[in-house]
């Protein structure tokens, strides 16, 4: 049996962790609002694109929540991401960058795949486990039960999971940690209606 041991969303301008609000944006970049507030030090973060930022705070939100995942080996740890618009906001600043200066920036360059964002939090953390990111219509929560359920029916002890969709306007996201263990007591029994039913607590502005 698995569980949903936390969970947290981030919108455009809202943040909750296991369902309870704890923080809502008073300045224009919300990311880094939200980075400032976890009182982490990790300069390769202002380096980030949106995409990589976002799903860099979510882990570290989980992370924050539960100090038990440093209990956890470096190959212990898988990743599961998707969201239905890739890198486009990067890709498109990249497109301008070609445009304005005549050579495209290396800066950009390397955040035109979105895969890079679990790059970025393995980094961070050294995990080495399995990790997949796909691109989807949208979020489909039997997806990311099913495909947890083989990952820790084989080598991972737990799961990070992400929903990570941003625009320039909009940020859509919800990242849940899964567990062989119910690390925070939430009684959150892993299963795709129970994962539809967290998504959905959130109306994303």
């Amino acid at each position: 049996m698995s569980y949903i041991s936390s969970f947290c969303h981030i919108t455009t301008s809202t943040c909750f962790v296991n369902g309870v609000e704890v923080l809502k944006a008073t300045e224009d970049d919300f990311l880094k609002e939200l980075y400032l507030s976890l009182g982490i030090k990790y300069s390769k973060f202002h380096k980030m694109d949106m995409l990589s930022k976002l799903a860099f705070i979510g882990s570290e939100l989980l992370i924050k929540e539960m100090p038990e995942i440093a209990n956890y080996g470096e190959n212990d740890i898988a990743l599961l991401f998707a969201n239905k618009t890739s890198s486009a906001v990067t890709d498109l600043k990249f497109l301008d960058s070609y445009k304005e200066k005549g050579f495209p920036s290396p800066g950009l360059f390397v955040y035109t795949l979105p895969n890079i964002l679990m790059g970025e939090i393995s980094i961070k953390n050294k995990w080495y486990g399995e990790n997949m990111f796909t691109i989807q219509p949208q979020f489909d929560a039997a997806y990311f039960a099913n495909y947890s359920s083989i990952l820790l029916n084989k080598n991972s002890e737990a799961v990070l999971c992400g929903w990570v969709n941003i625009s320039e306007e909009k940020i859509e996201s919800f990242f849940f940690f899964i567990a062989k263990k119910d690390l925070k007591q939430l009684d959150l029994q892993l299963s795709s209606e129970k994962l539809k039913e967290l998504f959905s607590t959130v109306k994303f502005d």
